[in-house]
């Protein structure tokens, strides 16, 4: 459940098909021993690289063939962290960042790796908790390394350095932060904006939403309204002034405008609505309109007012947007193809992925995002992955 693609929820990919058939697109291949976990693949350069694990001694990242599935490369990253976590949910749980040859991957026990994409070569490597004091959430870490620039940035949580900025191609420190209360990591990704005059990393943690300064780890605002929830986890989605944060399907979403202030940004709440898009399954912003589920399934509201244009019993799930089409994969392991429009709720087929897992713990479901890239859809459930033809002939 926790990945790359959550920073935008957007593939630039076009010529898709716009309808599925009845029994939905072509299955071109299946892995059936990607190792368990909850983070969704990253595809570039013809590759598919995703984290799993084989019990809580051993977590990887695998690389793959994107187009025939074939296994080519393998680097054991560590141990699973937090294994004695309750609820019980220990295993691989983040998404691979691919920028410029390079691979930045987070274990879930805080084991943060620059790796050759081509490859597996390891280029450096650090330890969140080892060399940072890192203090994460009972899940253990969740997070996608962010890439700006030069510049990585991570969070490691606690009082030391609640987020780190490191240079991408050495690892070496640039600044450590320490937010005001010592944070423990969430399980959220971070994500840039420039607003209110200042270049910043917002980034959702244990006690709510942050902004710290880009260029020297400066702590600037903070929003809790949002964290009310037992798991930070969507990623923020951020426009201009603005920044929209949700935690629980129980709960709701809530933007606040960023204003400059003598010493400061001010963090001024323009709404709070419970049935704005607000689970686990983040959000995708397309033309003014916030499209993602809450407790009830998929809905589409204003960002910039919090109303509803429209909301579905499709049930919660997580969310990708492609050429004019939203690709929902529930929780409940049904995939569904939906017209990307505020005027109404537009299905465009469905359908769920052939044999999927058995989810063994009592509350576990199919929380990794779908994937769009090269003219397929790939969705992950714990150890299986299947690769989708959805190109327009």
């Amino acid at each position: 459940m926790w990945l790359t693609w959550r920073r935008t929820g957007i593939s630039r990919e076009r010529g898709l098909l716009q309808e599925w058939p009845a029994a939905g697109p072509a299955l071109r291949w299946r892995i059936d021993s990607a190792g368990d976990g909850y983070g969704t693949p990253a595809v570039a350069g013809g590759l598919l690289y995703v984290i799993g694990n084989n019990g809580v001694e051993e977590e990887f990242l695998n690389a793959y063939c994107a187009s025939e599935g074939k296994l080519v490369w393998t680097y054991k990253l560590g141990k699973v962290g937090n294994p004695d976590q309750q609820p019980p949910y220990p295993s691989s749980r983040s998404t691979p960042t691919v920028d410029h040859g390079s691979l930045y991957a987070l274990s879930s026990d805080g084991d943060l790796v620059s790796l050759r994409a081509t490859d597996g070569k390891l280029n450096w490597k650090k330890s969140l908790r080892a060399d940072f004091g890192g203090e994460p959430g009972k899940w253990a870490y969740a997070e996608s390394p962010l890439v700006d620039g030069d510049v990585l940035v991570v969070t490691p949580g606690g009082k030391l350095a609640t987020l780190v900025a490191l240079k991408k191609s050495s690892g070496e420190v640039i600044w450590k932060s320490a937010v005001p209360g010592g944070d423990v990591a969430a399980y959220s990704s971070a994500i840039r904006l420039d607003a209110a005059g200042k270049g910043q990393y917002v980034q959702f943690l244990d006690k709510g939403v942050v902004g710290i300064d880009a260029r020297t780890g400066q702590f600037l605002w903070r929003y809790e309204k949002t964290s009310t929830g037992p798991a930070n986890i969507p990623t923020p989605v951020g426009f201009k002034n603005y920044v929209y944060s949700s935690n629980s399907r129980r709960f709701g979403g809530g933007l606040v405008q960023l204003n400059a202030k003598p010493g400061g940004i001010a963090a001024e709440e323009v709404y709070f609505e419970r049935d704005m898009p607000n689970t686990l399954g983040g959000q995708v912003l397309l033309d003014g309109i916030l499209y993602g589920t809450n407790s009830a399934g998929l809905a589409a509201g204003e960002f910039l007012t919090g109303k509803i244009k429209w909301k579905t019993e499709t049930g919660p799930g997580s969310v990708l947007y492609a050429d004019g089409r939203l690709y929902l994969h529930g929780e409940d392991g049904e995939v569904r193809l939906v017209e990307a429009t505020p005027e109404a709720y537009r299905e465009k087929g469905r359908f769920i992925p052939p044999n999927p897992p058995k989810h063994t713990r009592s509350r576990e479901m199919a929380w990794a995002y779908p994937v769009v890239a090269n003219g397929k859809l790939y969705i992950r459930d714990l150890n299986i992955i299947w690769a989708y033809d959805i190109r327009a002939k």
